[in-house]
């Protein structure tokens, strides 16, 4: 079974409707023990990294969340959910991310030339870089749906995956058992199925 966090900030319809349409035993949760129980986790996000972090510090599930990956739990972060696996974001001040994943998370305007428009909207193509299990059924230059105006950049040989936007901008990560895609899977279609289901069976 795998748990997908409700933490307040997620696109839950959508993506339990992907899990399901795949076949996955899957549910939305906030229980602790359920979490602990599950086989893998899933973090959703969308909105601003600060007042994320915060949901997930007060509620207690951000430690739970470290616990169960320390333990070797495979665990998927989604869009804003990948980025809070980083050590901290930049976004609107300086706020601490779960710490997970070595690196930060900064503005697009930053890393970024040209005149490109901010968001970061719309169909883009991965370069995969790394062997990931979460990529088993994924062809390279597969399309996936982006939405973000902040980007992770990886300290610590993580990233899986770019997209090319004004530079090359993380789109996956893969370390152990900690995954993430800055894009959304539950709306890119085919493709998105497929990483989500490669990520079922990690």
């Amino acid at each position: 079974m795998i748990a997908v966090i409700d933490y307040g900030v997620g696109n839950l319809f959508s993506l339990a409707c992907s899990l399901k349409a795949i076949g996955s035993d899957s549910v939305v949760t906030n229980d602790k023990k359920v979490i602990a129980n599950a086989e893998g986790i899933i973090l959703p996000g969308v909105g601003a990294f600060g007042d994320a972090a915060l949901k997930l510090k007060e509620s207690g599930l951000g430690d739970v969340i470290k616990e169960e990956a320390a333990r070797g739990k495979k665990l998927l972060g989604i869009c804003l959910g990948m980025q809070l696996l980083f050590e901290k974001s930049y976004e609107y001040g300086c706020h601490e991310g779960l710490g997970l994943l070595k690196g930060s998370v900064r503005p697009l305007s930053e890393l970024i030339t040209g005149k490109l428009l901010i968001p970061h909207m719309g169909w883009n193509s991965l370069e995969i870089t790394k062997n990931s299990p979460i990529f088993r059924e994924t062809r390279n230059g597969a399309f996936m749906y982006f939405v973000h105006s902040y980007a992770a950049v990886p300290e610590d040989g993580s990233l899986a995956a770019y997209c090319g936007y004004g530079g090359k901008i993380t789109a996956a990560v893969s370390k152990d058992n900690v995954f993430g895609c800055q894009f959304h899977p539950e709306k890119s279609g085919r493709e998105g199925l497929a990483i989500l289901n490669a990520f079922i069976k990690a």
